[in-house]
């Protein structure tokens, strides 16, 4: 139960921060056994789709005509016959269409949007293991690990990575730009400065970032803190189409 109606939850006009005591459970057409917690759709200001899906024992649900990145948080999911276990992965271009799975329950982030063609290069699937990324230090920095999930190939019109601060690291400067995130936290936290506000996010919170707002972020407690990061990539900003 609220307390009184308080929440960390925040709505701003470019950015907002949801905390799982404010998540709604729903189900999307397709889906059988299986909820879904929508963290940000084209409704709310983003150009993508972000949600959890949480699939019972015998869960499944299907892949639509836009492009799907699925990240396995809890339990096992399959994903065209090939079982994936947490911080495991599968990207699936669009139209190409994909058979979801659990047979024992799980959860997964799944991320979707349309996808920007760049001439004749399109995207093929991809399935990978988090732990088997190599990680870059972010600005020399080897207390902040960044592993890139996608190939660095201009047919993705988006990225996916995750971030790892140790206690106490933080992003090196506010940044300001023209992409927008989907972040999820996974493990740990901290503080986030979004636009002029100071939010604490652990694990579990979800934001949504648009376009030019202020962002940073540094770690507190004893443990990592890290999230899984979306954003778009690889296209000019005129290119809508």
């Amino acid at each position: 139960m609220n307390n009184l109606g308080h929440t960390r939850s925040s709505r701003q006009s470019d950015h907002f921060l949801l905390t799982p005591d404010t998540f709604v459970r729903a189900p999307l057409p397709g889906m059988k056994n299986a909820t879904a917690i929508v963290h940000v759709a084209p409704v709310g200001g983003a150009a993508f789709t972000e949600y959890t899906v949480e699939f019972e024992p015998g869960g499944s649900m299907q892949a639509g005509a836009a492009q799907m990145f699925l990240y396995v948080l809890e339990g096992s999911v399959t994903v065209n016959g090939k079982e994936l276990g947490p911080g495991q992965y599968a990207y699936v271009p669009a139209n190409r269409g994909a058979a979801i799975r659990s047979g024992s329950g799980g959860r997964a982030v799944v991320i979707e949007k349309p996808h920007l063609a760049l001439d004749s290069a399109l995207p093929e699937l991809v399935t990978g293991d988090e732990r088997s990324v190599v990680p870059i230090a972010l600005g020399g920095d080897e207390a902040l690990e960044v592993r890139a999930l996608l190939p660095a190939d201009f047919a993705f019109d988006f990225a996916v990575n995750t971030m790892t601060f140790r206690p106490g690291a933080s992003l090196p400067m506010v940044e300001i730009h023209v992409m927008e995130h989907g972040l999820l936290m996974l493990e740990g936290g901290g503080i986030y400065r979004l636009n002029e506000s100071w939010y604490p996010a652990t694990a579990g919170d979800f934001i949504w970032m648009g376009p030019y707002c202020p962002q940073w972020f540094g770690a507190l407690g004893k443990t990592p803190a890290k999230y899984l990061l979306y954003k778009d990539w690889n296209r000019h900003p005129l290119h809508t189409k």
